[in-house]
């Protein structure tokens, strides 16, 4: 739903002990509808995502004037709404997303929601940033976890080994080998000993069956080990976030009926295949040819020594407006495969730092699988049962500095550990 089918509404009408808090993650909050079905019939059936702000954060850093100069009528909606209407329905069939409508909040409602949410959220969200009760409006979206249904959510990540046609001499034999969230994932357990090491999304991205198998048992026994505070999986009941320590769980029968479900919904569908074709076909240069390519176009005569000259990947660069995403989108879907990308022209700069941008929202999102409890019997039909992507928030450009960084010491953490071997899909087919 764009903001130009219907009119902004307001949360007003509704009272904040209307709304029950049901996940977050870095940059949204979301609630889902608890209140009256039949005072408030528009709000049946949907959540509402909130943006959040650190408390040490500046209403200007956040993207907005503060709220005492702010004209409502004049704050934009949410990208994500026109991004996904105008951006991923060009990608992704509409089938597969949720329905968004821009919504209008008021920042005493606002207060009153986070004070009432505040021994819900986990203590380190708590800690580190709350609802931002500057915004002026919020996204109302289709509930994908409440009612009757079983909701798991997975964050696959990323879905390919790179082409090893822009790694150096070093990084060749090990990102060609092991899959960048394993190895991530080895980086991260060395400051955390009880982060779950055993999931590949390679197995899950494989279109083969008993791999997609293991990835969910995988994913199982990490909700498991990790007390349901694993980042890749989440399970919902009746709009609740659920813990395996729960007592009224029973793991084996809960177990029993999941992952036979979830695994013929997945093989049933084309959304991982389409998001690993995505993601691959995006990030064609990986960040290391992207960032050769950066230093390429600051480098002003080949005298120069790149080091003394050349600024941090992405940090000359403005964030692109949706009018310009739609112009690479146009190119990509007409051109993509007729650029020689083995050898990136500095022309084209522009176009590879949008095409990783938009690559990064495919690898970071999630896929909410919804399951009815009376067709749960390994059941593809999507009449019942059904698989939504959520979480397509266009990435700002100024975090390819960061992502820069972080993938060198990602593979320098690596170095001289048994390797993993992680299986492309591409070896599949």
């Amino acid at each position: 739903m764009s903001t130009s089918e219907s009119p902004v509404v307001s949360i007003a009408s509704t009272s904040p002990q209307d709304w029950k808090y049901i996940s977050e993650g870095a940059a949204n909050i979301v609630f889902s509808y608890n209140g009256d079905p039949h005072r408030d019939p528009y709000f049946n059936g949907k959540v509402l995502r909130l943006r959040k702000s650190a408390s040490t954060v500046s209403p200007e850093i956040q993207g907005f004037p503060p709220i005492d100069r702010l004209d409502d009528c004049d704050e934009p909606d949410d990208p994500i709404i026109e991004f996904q209407h105008k951006i991923i329905q060009r990608l992704i069939p509409s089938e597969y997303l949720p329905r968004l409508a821009s919504i209008r909040v008021e920042a005493s409602w606002l207060q009153d929601l986070a004070k009432l949410c505040d021994s819900d959220r986990p203590s380190h969200r708590r800690q580190k940033d709350g609802i931002d009760s500057t915004r002026t409006k919020a996204v109302l979206a289709t509930d994908l976890v409440g009612g009757d249904a079983l909701a798991v959510e997975i964050k696959p990540k990323w879905a390919f080994l790179p082409s090893p046609t822009h790694l150096s001499t070093s990084t060749f034999p090990i990102k060609t080998k092991t899959c960048r969230f394993c190895m991530h994932t080895h980086y991260r357990s060395q400051n955390d000993h009880s982060i779950p090491i055993c999931y590949c999304p390679l197995d899950l991205f494989s279109g083969d069956e008993s791999r997609i198998d293991k990835a969910l048992r995988d994913l199982w026994a990490g909700w498991i080990d990790s007390n349901g505070t694993m980042n890749n999986i989440r399970i919902f009941a009746h709009g609740k976030m659920l813990k395996p320590t729960e007592p009224s769980i029973d793991l084996r029968a809960l177990c029993d009926v999941l992952i036979p479900t979830v695994r013929s919904l997945l093989v049933h569908t084309p959304v991982l295949r389409t998001l690993a074709i995505l993601q691959r076909s995006l990030d064609v240069l990986d960040i290391e040819g992207l960032s050769n390519l950066w230093a390429l176009s600051h480098i002003q005569s080949p005298s120069e020594s790149p080091a003394a000259c050349v600024p941090p990947i992405g940090s000359t660069s403005t964030d692109p407006t949706i009018s310009e995403w739609t112009n690479f989108i146009d190119t990509y879907l007409s051109s993509h495969n007729t650029l020689d990308h083995a050898h990136p022209e500095t022309s084209n700069l522009r176009y590879y730092l949008l095409a990783y941008l938009l690559s990064a929202t495919f690898k970071d999102c999630s896929i909410m699988l919804r399951i009815n409890p009376s067709n749960s019997k390994a059941s593809s039909d999507q009449e019942t049962n059904s698989v939504t992507l959520i979480d397509l928030d266009p990435k700002s450009i100024d975090r390819l500095t960061r992502w820069e960084k972080l993938d060198r010491e990602i593979v320098e953490s690596y170095i001289g550990t048994e390797a993993k071997h992680c299986v492309d899909w591409k070896d599949n087919t």
